[in-house]
């Protein structure tokens, strides 16, 4: 049965890394990101079905798991080594925590009818963090040449 497990999940990435891993993916997503972190708060969604207690701390982890996973998923394409592929993975997850720093403050100081708000930047960071270490565990050993010369 594992081995059943490991060659599904193992084809479920190499889906990812076919049609996901290209440039396209992770900076529409950015670009996505970006769009609705600065859209005005009175452009949100009212309806009381949004008004689920927490929903949006909900949709910043979301927003910011699919932001570093998309980029992760991008340099494990790209990065043949896996040492690089882990400190490249640890640049995008930095790279996401002050981006979602960064967007607080904006909504603060520029974006009309928005607020800062700590929880938001914490579900930013736990969103983040998750993708890192998923990706670390999925992506950061597999090696896409097998030239190392090393045996078990």
């Amino acid at each position: 049965m594992s081995d059943f497990y490991f060659f599904y999940s193992m084809m479920q990435i190499n889906w990812l890394k076919k049609y996901l891993g290209k440039i396209y993916a992770p900076l529409c997503w950015t670009l996505l990101v970006l769009i609705l972190l600065t859209l005005p708060g009175n452009m949100l969604p009212s309806e009381p079905g949004f008004k689920i207690p927490q929903f949006d701390k909900f949709v910043h982890f979301c927003l910011f798991g699919v932001f570093v996973g998309l980029w992760c998923l991008y340099v494990h394409v790209r990065q043949p080594l896996a040492v690089k592929r882990l400190q490249w993975f640890f640049l995008v997850f930095s790279v996401a925590v002050a981006f979602g720093i960064v967007m607080e403050y904006v909504q603060k100081y520029y974006i009309p009818f928005r607020d800062f708000e700590l929880g938001d930047i914490i579900a930013d960071m736990i969103g983040a963090g998750v993708a890192y270490g998923i990706c670390n565990i999925l992506l950061a050993e597999e090696n896409h040449t097998h030239s190392s010369g090393k045996t078990g």
